[in-house]
């Protein structure tokens, strides 16, 4: 089977994660430090502020943001639950925008008309390794007074006019979960070259402790602290991250060189000025292909070849979000996505024979 997914460790991440269990500091320390000053100085922010997920790590960059009872946040319904739940944790309102079909992102020509006098936010996620439409975002936002929390959990070395992920907001968020580019099992980071927000960050992850003040608890918090073993692993995975990321490209774009003739097939691409780092390579199946989506899954499936949906069903169509007064055709772009999507693998285990495989497995049912 090639695996839509497989996480690269070796030797140096056992040995790592040895080290740090024989050192008898386990918890948060010296190795999550490291792992932080690494991961700020990668991407090129002030501050790196780890978490024990990426989803803590969005959960208290919303908080940071100001967001409270009553307040609108805006952002896509279609991506992973987590962009969308620490809101309403906060007692926010999600205010969905639908998606631009050229990178899978929020499309900034909707966004003005869902803003209103509670609006506080904008959460644009970096679907699949591409950054978001930032320049025209950021204009909105600046015109009328919103923060704006880049979701680039599965963005790790992705670039737009050569400056990393994590530079586009006032406050980014990673995951290192398993399925990711970069993955310690589970795990996140919060950047930022803000300080007030990287303090508020490390409050609300140490149970409203202020670091330096023990068993002061200054306002509300969690404990959404990574722990050294996660960080040991974080450590090693960067610095394999070049070597993952250049895999990863090079596979999607020699998948996309092979599949360029095959009708049916939208493909995925980076627009202009972006590094897109294939967090997962998704084309599109439509009708001139012959055959539905789903067909063609369970045919590569049948090839032994994983693929996946990423993903199956708008978040607002959910019953979870349906309770909030979204209904069927609210957002007409995420809806035909959800049916249309299908990822390959490209990860770093994906060799040019299974590129190759993978490809002429789908021109092959193509021709069916």
């Amino acid at each position: 089977m090639i695996p839509i997914s497989k996480p690269l460790i070796g030797q140096e991440e056992i040995d790592a994660v040895v080290e740090v269990l024989k050192s008898g500091m386990i918890a948060q320390g010296p190795k999550t430090k490291e792992f932080e000053e690494m991961f700020a100085k990668f991407c090129g922010v002030k501050h790196a502020v780890a978490f024990s997920n990426g989803t803590t790590a969005i959960h208290s960059g919303v908080r940071a943001l100001g967001v409270k009872q009553g307040d609108e946040v805006i952002t896509v319904p279609f991506t992973f639950v987590a962009t969308a739940n620490p809101i309403v944790m906060e007692g926010g309102k999600v205010v969905f925008v639908d998606i631009a079909e050229d990178d899978f992102c929020i499309d900034p020509a909707k966004i003005e008309e869902k803003i209103s006098k509670k609006t506080k936010a904008i959460i644009p996620v970096d679907l699949y390794g591409q950054i978001y439409k930032y320049d025209k975002i950021k204009k909105i936002a600046d015109t009328h007074g919103l923060g704006i929390l880049e979701d680039a959990c599965q963005a790790v070395g992705a670039e737009q006019g050569g400056i990393k992920a994590g530079n586009f907001g006032d406050v980014a968020t990673f995951s290192f979960y398993a399925t990711k580019n970069i993955a310690t099992g589970e795990g996140g980071m919060l950047v930022t070259n803000d300080d007030e927000i990287a303090r508020k960050a490390r409050i609300f992850r140490h149970h409203g402790q202020d670091a330096s003040v023990r068993y002061e608890y200054l306002e509300l918090g969690h404990n959404y602290r990574m722990t050294d073993i996660v960080a040991a692993l974080g450590v090693e995975q960067m610095k394999k991250e070049d070597y993952i990321t250049k895999t990863r490209i090079r596979n999607a774009e020699l998948l996309s060189e092979a599949l360029s003739n095959v009708k049916g097939l939208i493909l995925p691409k980076a627009l202009k000025g972006n590094r897109h780092v294939y967090h997962q390579y998704t084309l599109r199946v439509v009708d001139e292909f012959g055959h539905t989506r789903d067909e063609l899954m369970e045919f590569l499936k049948s090839n032994d070849i994983g693929c996946g949906v990423y993903y199956p069903k708008p978040l607002h169509l959910h019953e979870h979000f349906r309770k909030m007064g979204y209904k069927e055709g609210d957002f007409p772009v995420s809806e035909r996505m959800s049916k249309q999507v299908l990822s390959l693998p490209v990860n770093p285990f994906v060799t040019e024979d299974d590129v190759s495989l993978i490809a002429d497995k789908i021109v092959e049912l193509s021709k069916k």
